[in-house]
């Protein structure tokens, strides 16, 4: 089943095959990474095709997709002949957006979609260590703060998740029995020596513990409060700004553990 509902695809088709040629359509989904297939028929039909094939996959990240497809006309400057052409253009996506409850942010960013379960592209991205790639990501989980705290914290945790499984297999290290946050911080935390007891200055202690228990406390939000488990109707209120200190708190541990496999050595 795909990510995207047929609706949105059809609307996003439509925009896109009105505004841009073959040529340049070919050349912005290729771009953005889509299948290499390049569908026949009309401009609309080619789109529509191409988006529901990629809707299809997956492990396909279709909110990134979308993101960059409309990136080139969104942040462009709408002057000269085709002003209005670009302006209407602009003012159309923004309204399809909105019928979905999204919203497009300058950089190739769609707010309002739930990151609720790591993709095979964030993977991908923490592999590269692509950190840019990785603030659209973190972005989307912030969207959901004032909407849907519990996704936001879902959507925070998911990534620490796959953050220590994609360090614990590209370093070949044992994966703990319990495959929770924690035991798998701790795996990362020992192959990266970044044991709060082994550091020199204790105000680097104090932090390197405090990493720690901010992945505990993430990882609690999200048994207590988040979506992944469902919420009865006894389940505690979540209250927004609890969701983004999460997703900041989750951001803070991924920069820093990437930064330290990148590092040439020495203390922690």
């Amino acid at each position: 089943m795909g990510t995207l509902s047929n609706a949105l695809i059809a609307d996003i088709a439509f925009i896109i095959g009105s505004f841009y040629t073959h040529s340049e359509i070919d050349n912005l989904f290729m771009r953005r990474g889509a299948p290499d297939e390049i569908p026949p028929g009309s401009k609309l039909r080619k789109t529509e095709a191409w988006l529901m094939i990629a809707n299809e996959m997956p492990s396909f990240d279709m909110v990134s997709l979308i993101g960059g497809l409309l990136e080139d006309l969104m942040d462009r400057e709408a002057r000269g002949a085709e002003r209005s052409k670009i302006e209407r253009a602009q003012a159309d996506v923004g309204r399809v957006l909105a019928r979905h409850a999204l919203s497009y942010q300058r950089g190739g960013i769609i707010l309002g979609a739930t990151l609720s379960t790591p993709s095979r592209s964030l993977e991908d991205l923490i592999r590269q260590g692509n950190l840019g790639e990785l603030q659209k990501e973190f972005n989307r989980a912030l969207a959901n703060v004032q909407a849907d705290p519990p996704a936001a914290i879902t959507a925070a945790c998911a990534m620490l998740e796959t953050l220590f499984k994609v360090v614990i297999a590209d370093e070949g290290l044992e994966l703990p029995s319990d495959l929770s946050v924690l035991p798998l911080w701790r795996v990362v935390q020992r192959h990266l020596d970044l044991d709060p007891g082994k550091a020199s200055d204790p105000h680097v202690r104090q932090v390197l513990q405090g990493l720690t228990s901010s992945i505990q406390g993430v990882a609690g939000l999200r048994s207590n409060l988040g979506s992944a488990h469902g919420r009865g109707p006894d389940a505690p209120t979540v209250e927004p700004r609890h969701a983004r200190l999460a997703v900041h708190a989750a951001h803070t541990v991924v920069v820093f553990v990437l930064e330290s496999r990148t590092r040439d050595g020495g203390s922690p």
